[in-house]
């Protein structure tokens, strides 16, 4: 179990080996600096949020009790920095969402550069939908959607409970519906 051996390196790195925190830190800065991004718009925030969520957790680790998941407890802090760069004005990356998604295209393969223009373009609006919706749809929208996490988990990371996480994901997901409905209408 992943979570077990998360908690034995958090535990190894509290006792002093760096190694067992630089583990920790592999596998989670990707994730943690994808949701970064999708919240802050901005991977170059989103790469300094992820910085700071590294530090806290191991400013955390004398004081640090396995109530929950880890990974919970890093989104949670991502989460909340997230949101404080975002209310602090400290948005560097307003007018271009970087889309950390894109992977080679093989026209070969059948895309054709259309198709691949076209995807692009659904992927740009779809980021850019994604940071048109509130903070707190768009928080759980991407726990679920993107980090894959269960309802329970994102609830302990946003604090609330997990009907509210429910209710804020049906809105974000009929807000993203109707704004792609209506690029699919206007093209």
């Amino acid at each position: 179990m992943q979570d077990t051996e998360d908690w034995a390196l958090a535990f190894r790195a509290r006792d002093g080996d760096t190694d067992a925190f630089a583990r920790l830190v592999r596998r989670y800065q990707r994730p943690v600096v994808h949701f970064c991004a999708r919240m802050t718009g901005s991977l170059e925030d989103a790469e300094e949020v992820a910085q700071e969520v590294f530090l806290g957790l191991h400013r955390s680790l004398p004081t640090l009790e396995p109530r929950a998941r880890l990974s919970t407890l890093l989104f949670g802090i991502a989460r909340n920095l997230s949101l404080n760069c975002i209310r602090n004005g400290k948005r560097r990356g307003r007018d271009r969402m970087v889309s950390l998604d894109a992977a080679p295209v093989d026209y070969a393969g059948g895309v054709t550069p259309d198709r691949h223009a076209e995807a692009s373009e659904l992927g740009g609006l779809l980021e850019a939908a994604l940071l048109r919706l509130p903070e707190d749809q768009r928080e759980v929208l991407l726990l679920r959607e993107y980090e894959h996490m269960d309802y329970g988990a994102i609830a302990e990371t946003v604090g609330c409970p997990v009907g509210t996480v429910r209710s804020r994901l049906a809105r974000a997901r009929e807000s993203l519906r109707r704004e792609l409905e209506a690029w699919d209408h206007g093209s």
